[in-house]
């Protein structure tokens, strides 16, 4: 661990010592490569700053992010989704537990969702014979309520 002098953000000349981490540590840490830090900071789920000598750094904070996302992406919320969430946290602070319990009660109602559609496929499954062809009049996994009866023969792409 490292620590810098970084001025605050205003005109002001005030500095504050700041302990902070290097990709590496936070890579580490945090279980996860190098190249996924990058990509989060791309997408601006965590952010870093550079110090004097050009190294990425980042707050000790950044490891709570990095879980949150972690968590999430196993709950398999879409990256969108989880950067309205981190949007919604003050950046200057890592999340506590009271925000993860504000943004899980956010994600509750959607997972619910997914998990009654995860649940039905898996009670259809003992009816599909795996041949793909999408030629069955009635096909509760690739052809839920016959939706596309009337759109011909053929393959069609359904969510």
């Amino acid at each position: 661990m490292v620590e810098i002098k970084r001025k605050d953000s205003g005109s002001s000349s005030r500095a504050g010592t700041i302990a902070s981490l290097s990709v590496g540590e936070v890579a580490e840490r945090a279980g996860v490569a190098v190249s996924a830090l990058h990509f989060y900071e791309r997408e601006g789920l965590i952010s870093s700053w550079r110090s004097a000598g050009n190294q990425r750094r980042y707050p000790r904070g950044v490891l709570r992010r990095v879980a949150l996302i972690k968590t999430a992406q196993r709950l398999g919320l879409p990256l969108a989704r989880i950067a309205e969430a981190l949007a919604e946290l003050p950046a200057d602070r890592p999340p506590t537990a009271a925000d993860w319990r504000r943004l899980s009660a956010s994600w509750r109602d959607d997972l619910n969702a997914r998990i009654a559609t995860m649940e039905a496929l898996r009670d259809q499954l003992d009816t599909c014979i795996g041949c793909g062809c999408l030629s069955l009049d009635a096909c509760p996994l690739r052809n839920p309520d016959d939706e596309l009866r009337n759109s011909g023969a053929g393959a069609h792409l359904l969510p």
